[in-house]
C-alpha cells in the first residue's frame, strides 16, 4: 500500500517543459515496446502529459481501447485536441497512480514513460499498474538516470545544473536515476518476469541542440523545477540564470552533444 504521501512533481507543467514532451513518440521513446505492439490491444498510458506517445500508441493498436491518464488535468486539453488532429480514438482522464479506478485486469499494455523517478513511492506504483493489466500482458516503464547524462563541450553550468536537478528531485522524495533501479522496484513489488534494456536520447544536431538548449534555459527560469530550486534555499535567481545562459551556450556550441541514459523494462504479468 502506498502510504499515502503527496508527490511533487519536478518539472511541473510550464510551456518549456511540454515542449520537450511534445517531441515523444512510441519510436523515439518507447522502442523497447514497439515489437509488442499490435491491433486490438487495449493500453493504459499512465502519465501521458500532452499525449504525443498514447496517441501513436492508439494508432498502432487500433481497434483496442486506449486511456491516456494523468495525475493533473492542465495537458489534457492539449492531448484530447491532438487526438482529434489525428482523428484517432483515445480517452483522456485524470488519474491516480496509486489508485487507479479501473478494475483488475483491465488492460493488455500498461505503458508508464518517466512517470516512476518522480514518485515517493514506485513500487506502489508498479503493483498497481500490474494489478489492472491482464495476466499474460505487459507492463512497460522507462525512465531516464540523470547521473548517467554526459554532454560536450563542458561548461560548469551544466555542471551545476545536473547537480541542482538531482538536488531538487531527492528533497521532493523522487530518484532522478531511476533508470538502474526499475528492476530493483520489480523485484521489490513481487515482479520478476521481466526484461531489461536500455536507450538514449542523443541531441547534436543544430536543430536538435536549440531545440532542447531552449527548453532547458527556459525550465531554469520559469518553471515548477526553477520555483522548486529557489525555495527550498538550492538556488538564487541569478544562479538559475547562469545555469539558462549555460544552456544557451551549449546550444550555440558548432560541436555541441549531449546524451541521456534511459533505463527499461517490460514485465511480462503473471
Amino acid at each position: 500500500m502506498h502510504d499515502g504521501g503527496v508527490d511533487t512533481y519536478t518539472h511541473g507543467h510550464a510551456d518549456a517543459v511540454l515542449q520537450s514532451h511534445r517531441w515523444r513518440t512510441v519510436e523515439n521513446s518507447a522502442g523497447y515496446l514497439l515489437p509488442h505492439l499490435r491491433a486490438g490491444l487495449d493500453v493504459l498510458d499512465v502519465g501521458c502529459g500532452p499525449g504525443t506517445i498514447t496517441v501513436d500508441l492508439a494508432r498502432r493498436v487500433a481497434p483496442g481501447r486506449v486511456l491516456g491518464l494523468d495525475v493533473v488535468e492542465a495537458p489534457l486539453g492539449e492531448a484530447r485536441d491532438l487526438a482529434a488532429r489525428e482523428e484517432v480514438v483515445v480517452e483522456f482522464a485524470v488519474g491516480d497512480t496509486y489508485a487507479l479506478d479501473l478494475p483488475d485486469d483491465s488492460f493488455d499494455v500498461v505503458h508508464a514513460h518517466q512517470v516512476l523517478q518522480h514518485l515517493t513511492d514506485p513500487v506502489a506504483a508498479l503493483r498497481e499498474m500490474a494489478r489492472v493489466c491482464r495476466p499474460g500482458g505487459l507492463l512497460a516503464v522507462r525512465d531516464v538516470d540523470y547521473a548517467a547524462t554526459t554532454w560536450f563541450p563542458d561548461d560548469e553550468g551544466l555542471t551545476r545544473w545536473l547537480d541542482l536537478y538531482r538536488a531538487v528531485a531527492r528533497r521532493n522524495d523522487a530518484e532522478p536515476d531511476a533508470g538502474r533501479r526499475l528492476r530493483a522496484w520489480a523485484h521489490a513489488a513481487g515482479l520478476r518476469d521481466h526484461t531489461a534494456s536500455a536507450s538514449t536520447y542523443c541531441y547534436a544536431s543544430d536543430a536538435e541542440r536549440r531545440w532542447w538548449g531552449d527548453s532547458w534555459a527556459g525550465r531554469a527560469t520559469a518553471s515548477s523545477f526553477a520555483e522548486q530550486a529557489v525555495s527550498y534555499g538550492l538556488a538564487t535567481a541569478d544562479e538559475l540564470a547562469g545555469v539558462a545562459a549555460a544552456w544557451q551556450r551549449w546550444a550555440a556550441a558548432d560541436d555541441g552533444w549531449l546524451g541521456m541514459l534511459h533505463g527499461e523494462l517490460l514485465v511480462r504479468v503473471g
